[in-house]
């Protein structure tokens, strides 16, 4: 057992709505203008963070799952479960839902739903997101998608830096422009898209999915109230942001030297402001990375603010 914290290679993914604001953020080197996502912490096909240090350096995050488990607290499943990623919506994202477990286990080939939260680490003023809808039910989803009565069924909430979202699978929803977001998600790559503003990529239309969007997609709208606890520390403040099936996630905001009690939980870690310290490890902002589960208590010293996630 390594009592060492676990740096992983980021994971860069272009994509239509994508652009350069992770480099202008947060350092990254992109190798595109349309950078849309920043996988940190990933064990999923589609994007496998390398180790970047310790023993274990140059293995894959996978790897580690499944030859490593005590690393994680001899969790059950063969796949890591969660991923987490950095979002730069240049551009609206399609208007889209997720299925859930037992959807896609059923029809996505044994696959994991996705079940996601956002913090909103930038956005641009007047911002929104779209975040559920109107209809009443199945019928008049379809209905209104069939007219092309976006208006009239999409629900959008205006946004600020700092806000957080929980979004369930079987959630309509979408990033609107000129956002930037940190998700915590189930490991999963699914997406139903359902609206895509009749955009082109390479010349033709993105592929739809209504009959899977109004399989999955719950309706009427259901809200996730939640109920966030604002702990004072000695040297800053710890904000628990959601605690459901999936993933609990905090932000944590310190001013000097800050001892943490670790749970026993293995803990992915995401630096989104200030450097400093993590016991004698050099920290910074757009750093990612993950604490053991046997690591034990820890001390954070600097002005910092974190995202820490776990199972």
């Amino acid at each position: 057992m390594i009592k060492e914290i676990i740096f992983l290679e980021k994971i860069f993914h272009e994509k239509l709505w994508g652009g350069s604001k992770l480099s202008d953020y947060f350092g990254y080197q992109l190798q595109s203008h349309k950078t849309g996502e920043c996988w940190a912490v990933s064990a999923h096909p589609n994007g496998d963070c390398p180790i970047l240090n310790n023993k274990y350096k140059g293995k894959t995050l996978s790897w580690l799952w499944e030859n490593e488990k005590v690393i994680f607290g001899d969790l059950p499943g063969k796949r890591f479960p969660l991923l987490t990623k950095l979002i730069d919506a240049k551009d609206d994202l399609s208007v889209q839902v997720h299925p859930d477990d037992n959807y896609a286990y059923k029809y996505e080939d044994g696959n994991l739903g996705k079940t996601e939260c956002w913090y909103i680490v930038d956005c641009e003023l007047g911002a929104e997101l779209v975040l559920g809808h109107y209809a009443k039910d199945k019928e008049e989803m379809q209905e209104m998608i069939e007219k092309g009565l976006w208006d009239k069924l999409l629900r959008k909430v205006p946004i600020k830096p700092g806000d957080f979202f929980y979004i369930p699978a079987g959630t309509i929803h979408a990033i609107g422009k000129g956002t930037m977001i940190l998700e915590t998600q189930q490991s999963s790559d699914l997406t139903y898209r359902v609206y895509d503003y009749n955009r082109l990529e390479d010349g033709k239309l993105r592929k739809l999915h209504i009959s899977k969007t109004l399989d999955v997609a719950n309706a009427p709208h259901e809200d996730y109230p939640l109920n966030k606890v604002v702990s004072h520390l000695e040297q800053g403040v710890l904000e628990s942001l959601v605690q459901e099936q999936y993933f609990s996630v905090y932000r944590i905001k310190t001013s000097g030297k800050q001892k943490i009690c670790n749970t026993g939980k293995f803990k992915i870690v995401s630096v989104l402001s200030g450097s400093g310290y993590l016991d004698v490890n050099k920290i910074e902002k757009g750093d990612h990375f993950i604490i053991p589960h046997e690591y034990g208590d820890y001390v954070i010293e600097g002005d910092l603010e974190l995202i820490i996630s776990h199972v």
